[in-house]
């Protein structure tokens, strides 16, 4: 019998840094009464404004709801934007000491406009562009003195295809980090998506598995997963994969043993940000544990749980650990 209260508590010893794309999700909302002379557009009377943290910012407030130490390692603008997103992590207790400010870049800001629950339009503001060498020899840096001075247990790879985990700082901080025995998982995208070679938990979804390996896949079964599992590991030469398959579930594999996890039933709301808290949960508990088997299933039902809330939302700590003492207890 597994004492999840016990492994919920230790979840506070662990310290993770988050490496990644960091975003500004700006909310305005307001009402829409009438179209506008100067164009066949609504015009939204703004009420009300509110900055979110999002992408890899997100990954961390995830690991800071489950009372982990967290430090945010990546690179913004040196702008308003930036200040903003600083600021919200600094009220998270999520560590910014370690982050980059750059003139040569603009914070990613998300703006979506919504009038009476519908979302009008989104604006983004964004650099995509790999950090030029000498920021990214900055970052690299800033990581590795991080690595040195604090110890952590576990690094996230949160990769949004914005440029800041570039083919170069990843296979540097890798090396550091299994010279230091720093456990190393990664969320990818399609640009990067076999760069990642050595690490530990590599958690693509099935979109992204397809995309990222160029093939098909007609139906889900274990032997056509545990086939698309060698096809990786042969590139990256990893540990572990954790391929979130949506409404069907996770898999899991290492080494031989592989299987997929079924999703419990949900009342689905919204899955924005539940590939977040999968990577953000799977990396605690592994880092605990090293039980995989565990780790997908509690990842399985923290993905599933945060999609029932609306919009991009952290995963509630008292709340998941009661669905986890009642579904693998």
């Amino acid at each position: 019998m597994i004492d999840f209260q016990q492994l919920f508590s230790s979840f506070s010893s662990l310290k993770v840094g988050v490496i990644g794309d960091v975003m500004l999700d700006t909310y305005m909302w307001g009402r829409v009464e009438r179209i506008s002379p100067e164009a066949p557009v609504p015009v939204v009377s703004l009420q009300r404004k509110e900055y979110r943290v999002g992408g890899a910012g997100n990954v961390a407030l995830n690991c800071r709801s489950l009372a982990a130490q967290v430090t945010m390692l990546t690179v913004t603008g040196n702008d308003e934007e930036a200040v903003i997103l600083k600021n919200l992590l600094d009220e998270n207790e999520i560590d910014t000491s370690y982050m980059l400010f750059s003139a040569s870049r603009i914070t990613t800001n998300k703006t979506r406009i919504i009038s009476r629950n519908h979302q009008m339009m989104r604006l983004d503001a964004e650099t995509t562009e790999d950090l030029d060498k000498e920021l990214q020899e900055q970052l690299i840096e800033k990581i590795t003195l991080y690595i040195s001075n604090e110890e952590p247990d576990v690094i996230i790879f949160e990769d949004y295809n914005k440029g800041v985990l570039t083919e170069k700082l990843i296979s540097d901080i890798i090396r550091v980090c299994k010279e230091r025995g720093v456990i190393t998982s990664v969320d990818p995208k399609r640009k990067n998506f076999l760069t990642y070679k050595g690490v530990d938990i590599f958690k693509p979804n099935l979109k992204e598995v397809k995309e990222g390996l160029n093939i098909l896949v007609d139906e889900i079964t274990i032997p056509v997963l545990e086939k698309i599992h060698s096809e990786m590991e042969r590139y990256l030469g990893h540990k572990i994969s954790l391929i979130t398959l949506s409404e069907k579930g996770v898999f899991y594999q290492q080494d031989k043993t592989g299987s997929i996890i079924p999703s419990h039933m949900r009342n689905i709301a919204d899955v924005s940000g539940a590939g977040d808290t999968v990577i953000a949960v799977a990396s605690l508990v592994y880092a605990v544990t090293k039980d995989v088997r565990l780790m997908a299933g509690m990842a399985n039902i923290a993905g599933g749980l945060v999609c029932e809330e609306v919009g991009t939302v952290t995963i509630n700590k008292e709340k998941f650990l009661k669905e986890c003492q009642s579904l693998l207890g």
